[in-house]
C-alpha cells in the first residue's frame, strides 16, 4: 500500500479553524487526521502542500514511524508548531488507514486497551456574562449534561499581576461554580500563563478552599525556573505542555519534577505514537497525562487511542458539546460523552469519519482567539455575530 495523495478541509468558527487532512492510497483505503491552529491555518496548509511532494507521496501508511522521522528531519530545520502540526494530521491519519486495513482500532495496535472508559471534562461552556450567577447556571448545564468535571480561566484579562478587586472577583466565580457543580466533581483551574510566580502562588492560596483538581500553566511556559518556583510553593497539582511541541522538548520538564500532569497536545507534538513515547516517559516520573485538546470529533478520537492505551491517562479535554457544537455534524462516529466519560470503541481505525459535504458548510474564517481581549471567554471576537 502506498500514499497517493492528501486532500485539506478547513472547518471555521470565529475563533478558531479546524483543519482535517484525509490521506489517501492505492488500495482505495483513506485516513483522516485533524488539528487547530490559532492564527497558522494557512501556514500549515502551506507546509503540508510541499511536504506532500517531499515525503508524503509514495510512503507505506504503516510505516508510520519511517514517514514521521523523514517529515521532522528531512527539511533539516528545527521543526516547530507548524511542521509538527502538519507530522500529526498526517501521522494520524496513517494509523486510521492502519486500523482499517487490519479491521481493528488504532488503541489494539499500540499494545491494547488498559481501560474501558476515559474520564471526560468540559471546557468551552463559560460563553456567558461573567458574572457568578451566569457562571453558576452555565455549571449546573455542564452536570446535567453528565460532566464530573470543568475547567475554568476566571481571571479576565489578567496579565502579570491581578489586583486585589479583580482577584475578589475571580474568587466570586470560582465560589458560584463550585457551589453549582458540588463537592466531588473536579475542578480544573486554568491560569493561561498569565501570571508571575508570586501572583500564581498568591491566587493558588486564595483559590485552595475550592479544591482545585490542578492548576494549569500558572506561569509562561518558556522558563521552567519559574514554573518550579509556583510548584514549590503551592498544595495543588500543576500541570502544563500544550504549548510544548517536541517530546523531547518535555526533558527538562521531567528532570525538574516541577509539574504533576503533562497536557500535550496530540495535533501539535506529532500525532498518536509521539503522545504515547511521552505518556511512557511520564509514567517512569510518575506524571499523569491529560491531553489539550480544543480540536474537534477527530483529534478527540485520537488522543483517545492514547487515553484507553496508558495506564497514566488521567482525563481528556472536550468543548465540542459547548463551544460551536454544531460542528459535531462533520465527523461520522463523533465520540460522544456519556455518564461523564467517553467509552471504548471497536470502530476500525479511529472509528470516526470526515463528512466532506457537512465540512464545506462552515468555511474557513479569519479565526481570532486573543487571550488577552475583553470577553475573550465568550470566543466571539469583535465583528462576528
Amino acid at each position: 500500500m502506498r500514499i497517493t495523495g492528501i486532500s485539506t478541509h478547513v472547518v471555521g468558527t470565529p475563533w478558531r479553524n479546524l483543519t482535517y487532512v484525509l490521506v489517501h492510497t492505492d488500495e482505495g483505503i483513506t485516513g483522516v487526521g485533524e488539528t487547530r491552529m490559532l492564527g497558522h491555518t494557512d501556514a500549515l496548509i502551506g507546509y503540508l502542500r510541499e511536504a506532500e511532494q517531499n515525503h508524503i507521496l509514495g510512503s507505506d501508511p504503516f510505516a508510520v514511524e519511517d514517514l514521521t522521522r523523514r517529515m521532522k528531519y528531512g527539511d533539516y530545520g528545527r521543526a516547530g508548531e507548524i511542521v509538527m502540526s502538519g507530522i500529526a494530521v498526517v501521522e494520524m491519519a496513517c494509523w486510521d488507514i492502519k486500523g482499517k486495513a487490519l479491521g481493528v482500532p488504532v488503541w489494539q495496535l499500540l499494545g491494547g486497551k488498559v481501560t474501558d472508559k476515559v474520564k471526560a471534562y468540559a471546557n468551552g461552556w463559560y460563553t456567558t456574562e461573567r458574572t457568578p450567577e451566569a457562571y453558576h447556571k452555565a455549571a449546573q448545564g455542564v452536570m446535567e449534561r453528565g460532566y464530573r468535571a470543568l475547567k475554568i480561566d476566571p481571571f479576565g484579562t489578567g496579565h502579570f499581576e491581578l489586583d486585589h478587586e479583580q482577584t475578589l472577583y475571580a474568587v466570586s466565580l470560582i465560589e458560584a461554580v463550585r457551589d453549582a457543580i458540588g463537592p466531588d466533581a473536579e475542578l480544573m483551574l486554568e491560569m493561561h500563563g498569565r501570571f508571575s510566580p508570586a501572583t500564581a502562588v498568591r491566587l493558588a492560596h486564595e483559590l485552595a478552599p475550592f479544591k482545585p483538581a490542578w492548576l494549569e500553566e500558572p506561569c509562561p511556559p518558556e522558563n521552567l525556573k519559574a514554573l518550579e518556583k509556583v510548584a514549590a510553593k503551592v498544595d495543588i497539582p500543576v500541570a502544563t505542555g500544550e504549548r510544548i511541541h517536541d517530546r523531547i522538548e518535555f526533558r527538562e520538564l521531567f528532570e525538574s519534577q516541577a509539574v504533576d500532569i503533562i497536557q500535550p497536545d496530540v495535533g501539535h507534538i506529532g500525532g498518536i505514537w509521539e503522545t504515547r513515547k511521552l505518556a511512557a516517559t511520564a509514567e517512569t516520573h510518575y506524571m499523569l497525562v491529560a491531553p489539550h485538546n480544543v480540536g474537534g470529533p477527530v483529534l478527540t478520537a485520537a488522543s483517545l487511542q492514547v487515553g484507553f492505551t496508558s495506564p497514566n491517562f488521567k482525563i481528556l479535554e472536550h468543548f465540542n458539546d459547548f463551544a460551536d457544537a454544531e460542528i459535531k455534524k462533520v465527523v461520522k462516529g463523533a465520540p460522544q460523552v456519556v455518564d461523564g466519560y467517553f467509552h471504548l470503541s471497536d470502530a476500525p481505525g479511529l472509528g470516526v469519519e470526515l463528512d466532506v459535504d457537512a465540512a464545506a458548510e462552515f468555511p474557513q474564517q479569519q479565526a481570532r482567539f486573543d487571550l488577552w481581549a475583553e470577553g475573550w471567554e465568550q470566543r466571539k471576537p469583535k465583528g462576528s455575530k
